[in-house]
């Protein structure tokens, strides 16, 4: 048999022996690994190479570089990639490995077709503005400041899509075939199982699981049969607080105009955006959060993707809860749409107390950043954060506690209030990713838990351990492992 090195790119000076590419199926983590970004896992067989996931890598600057790296594979070589939702950590890389040589399909369901239309062209733009602005306002370390990718990058990226239904068998290479299956995380969202013809062999990807509570999706479906599964670990070590965040969400709103302030909520463009306006139009119904008070989505994206959920439930699309199709439930009286940016500019300033939803979720970027330059000095004002926030980003900054913040070049004061509400996340906790993983039936021989922030990911794999009957292990970055049976 002949062997050949692969070492782990984690420092630790571990070499890990494979075989060559043409014996066995293998498994790479190229992403999601120590950090809840960058998702990308690599399979290989004797003729194929599919890349499950390709998302941005965001966060700490350590990661963030990772994006600019070259890639540790040659992109013409894939054959397929696919997709398990439109957020930018799970497909935003896409047009930087179609700019690389990439020209195979990208595999999703319909309603991730959809999203990822809206999402990697308004990704593409951002970055080719930030670095306009870097370049007017002199303050990269880069001369001249240049975009990961151009909107025609995301543009090429989008020809590429083939749409596969939940629940179908589909044949994606000669010797690879994939299921996918709803994850309950957001409009679209599947798990994805992949059955390696020749070995025999299977392995699952749960891709961001949702949970049972979503106000209008319907929970996830159980886990895919499978040899080997990987598990994200988002909140894989602690618990959402048991109530509805409505009633805090409506405190927050009522203390912050009662002192003549405006509530800004960064919010993720696609499924966080929706799930705001959900409960605020319910506020306003039953007399909680007062009819006068506007309300403004500042973000592109997020307008775009709220039209894809709209026509979603007028279509009674099946990822939305039956008792939900057909009615408007982001139905907000002094909804704002945001479109140009000369209206975003006005809103630094708002006239009246107001509440402004933009994005990004971590403010990482886009429209959001400048208002929090100009409303976080104000002691009136209050930022919300209602997601996940991972590490380095401007938000954790904040639940941290910082008292000065950099953005665009520059610092500003923390003088707002800072308020965190975790209870709108959308992903699984603790005890219900161990749930979903205890309805495998059989269970997997092998659990890797992933796209979690260190300690969550330990906590998990420990928790899968003592509870479920299966090897568990926290991969590393660059790792690679073997799919077939233990002979």
């Amino acid at each position: 048999m002949v062997f050949r090195p692969y070492w782990v790119p984690d420092g630790d000076g571990i070499l890990d022996v494979m075989p060559s590419d043409n014996m066995v199926p293998s498994l790479q983590f190229l992403g999601g690994t120590g950090t809840v970004t960058g998702s990308k896992y690599l399979v290989r067989t004797d003729s194929s190479r599919v890349l499950v996931d390709c998302g941005l890598f965001q966060g700490l600057r350590a990661l963030r570089t990772r994006n600019w790296d070259p890639l540790p594979f040659d992109a013409a070589s894939i054959d397929a990639v696919v997709l398990t939702h439109a957020h930018v950590d799970h497909c935003g890389y896409l047009p930087r490995l179609v700019a690389a040589g990439y020209r195979g399909p990208i595999y999703a369901t319909p309603t991730t077709g959809d999203l990822v239309r809206i999402v990697l062209p308004d990704c593409a733009h951002l970055q080719e503005e930030e670095a306009e602005y870097a370049n007017r306002k002199g303050f990269s370390k880069h001369d001249p400041a240049l975009p990961l990718y151009t909107k025609e990058d995301a543009e090429r990226a989008l020809s590429l899509l083939r749409p596969v239904p939940f629940h179908t068998d589909v044949g994606i290479t000669p010797d690879i075939g994939i299921r996918l299956s709803r994850a309950g995380h957001i409009l679209g969202a599947a798990t994805v199982r992949l059955t390696l013809g020749r070995s025999g062999r299977s392995v699952g990807f749960s891709g961001d699981l949702g949970r049972g509570s979503h106000p209008f999706l319907v929970p996830p479906d159980p886990p895919p049969a499978v040899d080997t599964l990987l598990v994200e670990s988002t909140y894989g070590d602690r618990e959402h607080v048991d109530e509805d965040p409505s009633n805090r969400l409506a405190e927050v709103i009522e203390r912050t105009v009662g002192r003549g302030g405006s509530v800004l909520i960064p919010a993720f463009a696609v499924d966080r955006t929706e799930v705001i306006l959900h409960h605020l139009a319910r506020l306003v119904a039953e007399g909680l959060v007062p009819r006068e008070i506007p309300v403004f989505v500042d973000s592109p994206m997020a307008l775009a993707a709220l039209r894809v959920y709209r026509e979603a439930i007028a279509r009674r699309d099946p990822d939305i809860r039956p008792d939900d199709a057909g009615a408007d439930p982001f139905a907000v009286p002094r909804l704002t749409e945001v479109h140009d940016v000369e209206h975003s500019k006005a809103l630094n300033r708002p006239s009246e107390p107001s509440i402004v939803i933009s994005a990004s979720g971590m403010a990482t970027g886009g429209r959001v950043v400048h208002h929090l330059a100009h409303w976080l000095p104000d002691t009136r004002n209050t930022v919300l954060l209602v997601g996940y926030q991972a590490d380095g980003t401007r938000g954790r900054v904040l639940i941290d506690g910082a008292s000065e913040l950099k953005m665009l070049g520059r610092y500003v004061r923390v003088r707002a209030d800072v308020v965190t509400l975790p209870q709108f996340s959308v992903h699984a906790d603790a005890s219900e990713l161990l749930a979903w993983l205890a309805a495998a039936s059989p269970a997997p021989e092998t659990v890797y838990v992933v796209h979690g922030e260190p300690t969550a990911s330990r906590s998990l794999a420990a928790a899968i351990a003592d509870s479920l009957d299966c090897t568990t292990v926290v991969p590393r970055y660059g790792e690679r492992v073997r799919l077939d049976r233990l002979s």
